[in-house]
């Protein structure tokens, strides 16, 4: 995999895994903010292949959810094959456009926090792994997922800015 991202800039660094739960609180944080900033039209995709800036919520929302228990599962069993998430189909199936953005907003910096706890508390377990399912399966250490959780949370603080006319940086 490419340790840089074209789209939003971020440069995949292991040696940034120990900061990455106050990465990962500070961006959802900041995703929060904009969800509960009045006069934006969260639920409208910009086009039809784009999530709406709502659905971008929920889905970094789950991705939280999702990481914490496969780094906890990891814990328990160095090197267990992890199944995807299913992100495309859980926008219809979780009815991601619907939900309240306040609620989202709340549940996200609540998530952020659960994954966050996990990940302060990894101690020597940080080069423990998994077979990770994405881009193709792989193995993956925790310090990876850490990382790479803190690219999907800024990734999708980008998009959902760049769709809000704000700056994407």
């Amino acid at each position: 995999m490419d340790d840089l991202c074209a789209e939003c800039g971020f440069r995949y660094d292991l040696t940034d895994a120990p900061a990455a739960a106050e990465d990962i609180r500070r961006l959802a944080g900041e995703v929060a903010t904009v969800l509960r900033t009045p006069g934006h039209r969260l639920a409208e995709r910009r086009a039809p292949e784009l999530w709406s800036p709502l659905e971008y919520g929920c889905h970094l929302r789950d991705v939280f959810l999702v990481q914490r228990e496969r780094v906890l599962q990891a814990r328990r069993d160095n090197g267990f094959t992890c199944v995807t998430m299913g992100r495309d189909i859980r926008v219809e199936h979780e009815g991601y456009a619907e939900q309240d953005p306040a609620d989202v907003a709340r549940q996200l910096t609540d998530a952020a926090l659960l994954f966050g706890n996990v990940l302060d508390r990894l101690g020597e377990d940080w080069d423990n792994e998994m077979v990770y399912s994405w881009p193709e399966p792989h193995r993956a250490s925790l310090r990876w997922v850490a990382v790479h959780t803190v690219h999907e949370a800024r990734h999708h603080r980008h998009d959902i800015r760049g769709q809000l006319g704000e700056s994407a940086s």
